[in-house]
């Protein structure tokens, strides 16, 4: 029987381990930081609906367009408009927000690729940590519609759905805008994970997909008490 590897305490008496571990504490130091500064800069925002979409999106397109309108109608509800404050189907929501007198939030995150935030924002964070950015998403939203997008969007809502399904945070509606787009993830859901034992049923029943704005706004806003 091979001799099990013992596991040694790290020595901090070289120079090199020291820069080591003082690069560790800076990092956590930040991480910290970007926890603290999210928590102060929202906890009186009120009720939210995150708005998820992809940054490609261009004006004029459809899919603009439609989140554009979610925004308006998240503000005519005095529900606050919640991004990831980028430009396309994020700048869209938090613009129609804007312009129908609502209240905007944008988390942006640092990029190799610098992307300008939305104009249309009224709280606009940075953050450096995707995982610290996607907790505040869950924490300070009451729902969450998402957009036709790319890895970004879908890494966003599969840890949402995650979240729920081992209830390591609360259950929300979620609603998915654009038919033509995400019908075909809810067929390999159904025919893949579902089918094969590895998801739940209640892990997608509560799941709408639509292409009425207003639908998805109400579904998203359930529960919320609006002025």
């Amino acid at each position: 029987m091979e001799a099990k590897k013992k596991i040694e305490r790290q020595s901090f008496d070289s120079d090199e381990s020291m820069e080591l571990f003082q690069g560790y504490s800076h990092r956590m130091v930040r991480i910290q930081t970007e926890f603290v500064d999210g928590f102060c800069a929202l906890a009186n925002l009120g009720p939210a609906v995150t708005v998820y979409g992809s940054a490609r999106s261009k004006e004029g397109d459809a899919d603009y367009e439609r989140a554009r309108a979610v925004g308006a109608a998240l503000a005519a509800r005095g529900v606050a408009t919640m991004t990831g404050g980028g430009p396309g189907a994020m700048e869209a929501a938090t613009r129609g927000a804007h312009e129908a007198g609502g209240r905007t939030v944008g988390l942006t995150i640092e990029l190799p690729f610098e992307e300008k935030p939305s104009p249309y924002l009224d709280i606009c964070l940075r953050f450096r940590y995707f995982f610290v950015r996607k907790a505040m998403f869950s924490w300070y939203s009451n729902g969450a519609i998402a957009m036709p997008g790319g890895f970004g969007t879908l890494d966003e809502l599969f840890e949402q759905l995650t979240l729920m399904q081992t209830r390591k945070t609360e259950q929300v509606p979620l609603v998915f805008v654009g038919k033509d787009y995400w019908e075909g993830m809810f067929d390999w859901l159904s025919a893949a994970p579902l089918g094969m034992g590895y998801i739940s049923p209640e892990d997608v029943d509560g799941l709408l997909v639509t292409d009425d704005v207003e639908e998805a706004v109400a579904v998203a806003c359930a529960g919320i008490a609006t002025r």
